[in-house]
């Protein structure tokens, strides 16, 4: 079943090269037109480095007969960072976003965001938010975890493989095969899944190794209250566990290194 229960743990081999958390909210026009410097001093000891940079945004399609696309003005997109680079908040006049490329613990993760989300919430004060999403990016390598010799067809579960999964499909011979899904969940949530093979880093200067992508964007939009919210991030976190349990077979699942007694 795609979205039985399974029990978390953590992995002593990791897959994870990011984890985000984006809330989104009605335009605030004062975050735009000047620096968020008392927010920046209210997150400063947790996140020291700062830097800005303007965004360009794609053009907005405006009705009329015929329709014409209007250029909209860039966003600022302010950038507040952890001493070690690791940790990362993003703040626009219409989103704060949580970003780490070492998460350990759901708890973790969720303290600090409801750490920063607070300050925003005195500073700011935002009617309600129209959007919350989770989103966790793993990378399954073969090399790291000492699997050169398997296919993925040993590691990933069938549902996630497309044609990698049949017997007669030779993987070196398959230049692309991903699945995507997105689909509406229980309690209003939705979720959109990206799976297959793929490199890292851009186009131009991609890495050598295929690795095994499995991109989980799991949501939930309309007037959230800040109230709602910490029942909302739970309920994602949980769909988002039975999804990357689920993908694992057992000998991934192993090689990974699951810690008894701890979960993630």
């Amino acid at each position: 079943m795609l979205f039985a229960e399974y029990e978390r743990f953590r992995y002593a081999r990791p897959q994870l090269i990011e984890v985000i958390c984006q809330l989104r909210f009605p335009t605030i026009l004062t975050i735009g037109t000047q620096e968020p410097a008392a927010f920046q001093e209210a997150v400063r000891q947790d996140y020291p480095r700062y830097a800005a940079r303007q965004e360009q945004l794609p053009p907005r399609l405006r009705p009329g007969n015929p329709p014409t696309l209007e250029p909209q003005k860039p966003v600022t997109n302010y950038n507040f960072i952890s001493a070690d680079n690791v940790w990362k908040l993003n703040l626009t006049q219409s989103f704060i976003s949580l970003s780490t490329l070492r998460y350990q613990r759901w708890e973790d993760f969720a303290i600090r965001l409801d750490k920063a989300l607070a300050q925003f919430i005195q500073l700011y004060r935002p009617a309600f938010f129209e959007r919350v999403g989770l989103r966790y990016v793993n990378a399954f390598s073969r090399t790291a975890l000492g699997l050169e010799d398997r296919l993925w067809d040993d590691l990933i579960q069938g549902h996630w493989l497309g044609v990698l999964g049949e017997p007669d499909v030779v993987e070196e011979d398959v230049g692309k095969c991903t699945v995507d899904v997105e689909c509406a969940l229980a309690g209003g949530c939705r979720m959109k899944v990206h799976a297959g093979p793929g490199r890292l880093g851009n186009p131009k200067a991609p890495d050598k190794e295929v690795r095994f992508l499995l991109d989980g964007d799991f949501s939930a939009a309309g007037e959230l209250s800040a109230d709602v919210l910490p029942g909302k991030l739970e309920e994602l976190h949980r769909y988002a566990v039975r999804i990357f349990q689920g993908a694992l077979t057992r000998e991934l699942h192993s090689a990974m290194g699951p810690v008894p007694g701890e979960d993630a």
